[in-house]
């Protein structure tokens, strides 16, 4: 129980459903002047609030320190893939490692059978096949199995999604009928640890060997102005760069080892391959090419494209129509229909480009 709605009506549904319910938050991040905030703004996982919601479904509720493993799980891999000159996706890694790793762990130690989240996502067990299968949730705009894609076999058969089948607007009818106070809690941040400062900030007082100062040079390697550090940039970047041009320049390509932030037109920032690494597979690895729909962002549209396995354990995708703003460090997921078939993590592209 993160302290937002979702969780709590969630917990609510199961209770009404008959089952036994505990509800646990995890402490993961404690930003500094947190004991001043009110509780409904305290940043992360929100104690305060699950606890009342637990009192209000009568159920008891359990309260797990694990900042000392988010600091080293995903604060620290957060830092780190900027210094590379990557993008990361905390949320995916946390929900890989600590809330369907270290909490169901945790959660077996309270007795119980299953875990249970807010997630828009539905898991199916298919007996022909004898998995369980992870698939959307039905409400499109707030479908989050991109997030979810990371989850191990075992995973899946120990989780329910009780919100899956809903959509947005019943949960909060859901919610109001429970006399929750929904409306002063925010919807949960992409990037829960970064609250009152932005990345930048975040990063810079943790890594501050990110902001050495480099080039900014074009496509051809002509110098074009400065920069105070490649962390500060990102694929796509059109804002902040400090340059006068004829034309709209973007950050195409960054290269920490040199220190340069390489910019170009727009157009150089489509492709249509990509290398993925770090798999996970909902189904048995593929073994010869295939066709599947491919998400490169969570807000990205679903696209068509043709998936190569290769010998070193990483798969190649060309894309049916080039895809803009390709970014290392995110996942991009693999998706037949409604079911998460698998994904991985998108790799700097090979010097020579992919080979099919």
């Amino acid at each position: 129980m993160s302290g937002g709605v979702d969780s709590a009506v969630a917990a609510a549904l199961l209770q009404e459903a008959g089952y036994h319910v505990i509800g646990v938050t995890l402490i993961l991040w404690k930003d500094e002047g947190e004991d001043g905030k009110r509780w409904q703004d305290r940043s992360c996982c929100k104690v305060g609030l699950a606890r009342h919601v637990a009192k209000e479904l009568s159920i008891p509720h359990h309260s797990m320190d694990f900042q000392a493993d988010f600091q080293r799980e995903i604060i620290d891999d957060f830092c780190d893939t900027y210094l590379l000159g990557q993008t990361p996706n905390p949320c995916v890694r946390c929900n890989e490692r600590m809330k369907f790793g270290m909490l169901l762990e945790a959660a077996r130690t309270l007795g119980a059978d299953f875990m249970a989240t807010g997630h828009y996502a539905r898991i199916q067990y298919r007996p022909a096949l004898d998995r369980y299968a992870l698939l959307k949730g039905v409400d499109a705009h707030k479908d989050q199995s991109y997030f979810l894609y990371r989850l191990q076999p075992a995973h899946r058969a120990a989780t329910l999604f009780p919100l899956g089948e809903m959509e947005k607007a019943d949960v909060y009818r859901k919610a109001a009928q429970m006399d929750l106070p929904y409306e002063d809690v925010l919807e949960s941040q992409e990037v829960c640890f970064v609250t009152q400062k932005g990345y930048r900030e975040f990063l810079l007082a943790r890594r501050p060997e990110a902001y050495a100062p480099g080039e900014i040079v074009s496509e051809s390697g002509a110098v074009l102005g400065a920069h105070a550090g490649v962390s500060s940039y990102t694929i796509g970047q059109r804002r902040g760069l400090g340059l006068a041009a004829e034309t709209r320049l973007y950050v195409t390509r960054l290269n920490p080892e040199t220190r340069q932030v390489v910019v170009g037109t727009e157009d150089a920032l489509f492709s249509t391959d990509l290398i993925c690494q770090n798999l996970v597979w909902g189904v048995a690895p593929p073994e010869e090419p295939m066709t599947v729909a491919a998400k490169i962002r969570y807000r990205a549209t679903e696209a068509e494209a043709r998936l190569f396995p290769d010998t070193e354990g990483r798969v190649r995708l060309r894309f049916s129509q080039p895809q803009r703003g390709i970014t290392p460090g995110q996942s991009v997921v693999f998706y037949r229909d409604d079911e998460v078939i698998g994904g991985g993590v998108i790799a700097p592209s090979d010097d020579d480009g992919p080979s099919f």
